[in-house]
């Protein structure tokens, strides 16, 4: 099940040129195609006519025109053209979704078109602030169901285990978190005092002594996770210390369900250090795309796992609090959801 009646990233900007772009979100196959004068939209990936797949087409002036027999759609999903006759039966049409770009992605809504309501895009406002400085995160295709990226991001006492050589440290997981829900967010939060530092952070930072380092993350229904982090000189990074003495980054991570066992991962990592260095840019995206590749395989050992052991208890841990307050947070819209389109 699916939260309908929201916003869901089916693609970065960047990703749609002059082809269509084929992509499947909420199990739903959509075409993506940005129209000449730069205006994205979204519309199911059939021709109406012999439901050949419209990504197959080509882009032209007035929308996308099927590449089995030339009927051509506009954005709205309206067939617009049929060869060889000028009478169009008004049933010629095919679905369209709203579609927003912001913050460098392209955003789907996929429940009531009538409750598309801007406004409730998750805020990335960094992305696209000259005070930050943005690495792009490549895409990734996870087998996996989304809800298990999601659990992975709200647990960060995995970095010990899964990132030895990057996020990880000895003593992450053995340093309490606090967990807390405000409305439908829940956030959780872990300070590690006068450790050494992750090796991803003594890259950046060049740290020689211990640090103070922070994970401060918070979920956003129904798949936004966005990762405050970094680490400062020990005794300066503390709750209410100064974090200039450090590095700082935030993770933005959209995860956007395909299908019941498989999910695209988005993400960028910001910084307010080295903005004019391309360097800084590359390393950081390198690093961390060796860090999110090895998750990835994580979650799909654990998808592959549920698979095999269908119904066999599972036992949760004291540091799954957050994971499992967020599953029920969106169940609990989910469920909310259902009942009001009854």
């Amino acid at each position: 099940m699916y939260l309908q009646n929201a916003w869901y990233v089916a693609a970065w900007g960047h990703e749609l040129g002059d082809r269509p772009l084929a992509r499947t979100i909420l199990g739903e196959p959509l075409v993506l195609c940005r129209s000449a004068d730069g205006v994205v939209f979204a519309l199911e990936d059939r021709c109406c006519h012999r439901n050949f797949p419209l990504s197959k087409g080509t882009r032209v002036p007035e929308g996308i025109q099927c590449g089995y027999h030339g009927l051509t759609f506009d954005h709205t999903g309206r067939c617009i053209h049929i060869p060889g006759q000028k009478v169009i039966p008004p049933s010629a049409a095919v679905r369209a979704w709203p579609v927003v770009e912001q913050w460098r992605w392209i955003w789907v809504w996929m429940g009531d078109p009538e409750k598309a309501d801007p406004a409730r895009i998750p805020d990335l406002w960094m992305n696209d602030d000259p005070g930050w400085a943005v690495s792009e995160g490549d895409l990734l295709r996870v087998r996996g169901h989304y809800q298990l990226v999601i659990d992975n991001l709200m647990d960060g006492s995995h970095v010990t285990f899964v990132h030895k050589g990057t996020l990880g440290t000895d003593d992450v997981a053995d340093v309490p978190v606090n967990t807390e829900r405000k409305g439908n967010r829940v956030r959780m939060v872990r300070w590690i005092l006068d450790r050494p530092a992750a090796p991803i952070y003594a890259s950046l930072g060049g740290f020689t002594s211990n640090v103070d380092r922070w994970q401060i993350i918070t979920s956003a229904p129904p798949s936004t996770v966005v990762v405050d982090m970094g680490s400062a000189v020990a005794g300066t990074g503390a709750p209410q210390g100064d974090r200039s003495q450090g590095i700082e980054l935030r993770s933005f991570n959209l995860i956007t369900p395909e299908t019941d066992q498989s999910c695209f991962y988005f993400y960028t990592h910001v910084r307010n250090f080295a903005l004019d260095s391309a360097a800084v840019t590359k390393r950081i995206k390198d690093l961390f795309r060796i860090a999110f590749l090895e998750d990835a395989e994580v979650i799909e050992r654990v998808q592959a796992g549920n698979d095999r052991y269908q119904g066999r208890p599972l036992v949760d841990a004291g540091f799954d609090k957050a994971p499992l307050m967020t599953r029920r947070v969106l169940q609990r819209m989910i469920r909310t959801e259902r009942a009001n389109n009854c």
